[in-house]
């Protein structure tokens, strides 16, 4: 019986190694991504996982569907779940600035 007990204890522990980093993180990050979709209006700046940077002009949150405005006059419609985050050009360019500094540090070891 203790061979039993020994196997279900590593089982038991292997797939609760499993779900705290596996499954757990990504749980998280959908809650998350579900709270900024949910907090979005119309009038909003938001950029989508395609780069793309444009206004919020309306929400469908039953279809899942917003319209965004991408330049004056030029509308498309986009999931909710393709909108990333709230358009802020101060957080954007600290990360293009990054991801800079860390080529040229990069390229001067080299």
């Amino acid at each position: 019986m203790s061979e039993f007990a020994l196997v279900f204890a590593v089982l038991a522990l292997v797939l609760g190694g499993y779900w705290a980093l596996v499954i757990f993180p990504k749980q998280r990050a959908f809650q998350h991504k579900q709270k900024i979709v949910r907090s979005l209006h119309v009038g909003d700046e938001v950029v989508t996982y395609g780069g793309i940077i444009g206004e919020i002009v309306e929400i469908d949150a039953d279809k899942g569907i917003a319209q965004v405005e991408i330049a004056s006059g030029v509308k498309i419609r986009l999931l909710t779940a393709a909108l990333q985050q709230v358009y802020d050009p101060g957080e954007i360019a600290y990360n293009a600035n990054i991801g800079v500094k860390k080529q040229q540090t990069e390229k001067t070891t080299s």
